[in-house]
């Protein structure tokens, strides 16, 4: 017995809309500006800008194709574009970090002379619309790891911007060139390490592992503690897309317990506790003699 429900996620599509078009005009300013100011910062947070542009692409149809409905060729839909849009958004800003990164090392033992001024101007401009643009991600990066995947390239470049803006002065009051492939370091590594986490949990939600918010032991324990089930086996727990999760499972009952309502019942109690979805549960009637004898699973 299963339940067959749409429960398809929010696409923001206001917000990517906007985040999108606003980045894209900034990275253009960004890109140009570094380029005449020979700034390796500024040319790095524009590449790690566009990258981001691409990833809020990719999370937005994502999100789009999740809401497909069914067909005989995709029975669940498309939901698992998600984990799929995820996973290439952490990878994207691996390979982004990459190129940062072997950039400004080149750049160290080459230091060029930066336009300070104007590198704080621009940067200080990226810091406001990639604020803005986090915002509007904010309420659904906690409950979908796609929205969660667009927050954190936007608060990422953020904090990226503050940093090019916070080496731009040290360089007009110091004159130390390095700063600036310095920060591009730090850039880098501020990235990965806001990447890793959303890397790892795609990763997993690909090879359907039980998502994180969910207790397995705590759903096998409300199952096998419901009334007339006397044991459960082939339990299964694995993630749809990054909002739903799908759960199957066969319970052995005692044949005079064996009704709609038992199964009803567990659903919304799966539903509630642990926001899972989708669930399919197979009974499989004993006697009270049989039901005795089975051993604990």
């Amino acid at each position: 017995m299963s339940g067959s429900h749409n429960h398809a996620a929010p696409t923001h599509g206001k917000a990517f809309a906007v985040g999108i078009g606003l980045n894209l005009a900034f990275v253009a300013v960004e890109a140009t500006f570094g380029f005449l100011s020979d700034s390796l910062a500024l040319l790095a947070d524009a590449g790690h800008n566009l990258s981001d542009i691409l990833g809020l692409v990719l999370a937005w149809g994502a999100s789009v194709l999740a809401r497909r409905k069914p067909t005989e060729r995709h029975t669940y839909g498309l939901r698992s574009s998600s984990i799929l849009a995820a996973l290439l958004n952490g990878l994207l800003l691996l390979v982004a970090v990459g190129g940062i990164a072997w950039e400004a090392i080149r750049r160290l033992g080459e230091p060029a002379p930066v336009a300070s001024g104007t590198v704080m101007l621009v940067a200080g401009v990226g810091i406001v619309i990639n604020t803005a643009t986090a915002l509007m991600f904010w309420k659904g990066r906690k409950n979908d790891l796609n929205i969660r995947g667009a927050f954190l390239h936007m608060a990422a470049d953020a904090g990226v911007s503050l940093a090019v803006v916070l080496a731009g002065a040290l360089i007009y009051f110091t004159g130390w060139l390095w700063l600036d492939p310095v920060v591009t370091l730090l850039i880098a590594a501020l990235i990965f390490f806001s990447t890793w986490g959303l890397l790892k949990d795609s990763v997993n939600l690909a090879l359907h592992a039980v998502p994180e918010n969910i207790d397995m032991g705590a759903v096998r324990e409300r199952l096998s503690k419901a009334p007339g089930v006397a044991q459960v086996h082939d339990l299964h727990v694995w993630a749809m897309s990054t909002t739903e999760a799908a759960l199957t499972a066969h319970l052995v009952v005692r044949d005079a317990q064996v009704n709609d309502q038992l199964v009803s019942q567990l659903k919304k109690r799966l539903h509630d506790e642990f926001g899972i979805h989708h669930v399919t549960l197979q009974l499989e009637a004993v006697t009270l003699s049989d039901c005795c004898q089975l051993a604990p699973m």
